[in-house]
């Protein structure tokens, strides 16, 4: 730490930024945490992003893309129902 003299007498301590090593973030007083862009590339994430947080046990953090319903199961009765089926259920609702 390096001190400053400021008016009056009084001393202040500025405390110098020591370096961090790759991938450690701090949070905030606010609870927010700055996550890098190298884990953020490799996750296929950016910014804007939505994401799904959960804590997975003591000192973890799992952050997963938060998709919409409709996202996720869209496609997922392909094959339940014959071809044309669909088409033909829609002409009698007519």
């Amino acid at each position: 730490m390096s001190s400053v003299k400021v008016a009056r007498g009084v001393k202040h301590t500025r405390r110098r930024k020591r370096a961090r090593s790759a991938g450690v973030t701090r949070i905030s007083a606010k609870n927010q945490a700055t996550l890098p862009v190298t884990v953020l590339d490799r996750a296929g994430l950016g910014a804007g992003d939505e994401v799904r947080v959960e804590a997975v046990g003591a000192g973890r953090i799992l952050l997963t893309r938060a998709t919409a319903a409709s996202q996720r199961f869209a496609g997922c009765l392909t094959g339940v129902y014959g071809r044309g089926y669909l088409t033909r259920l829609r002409r009698e609702w007519r």
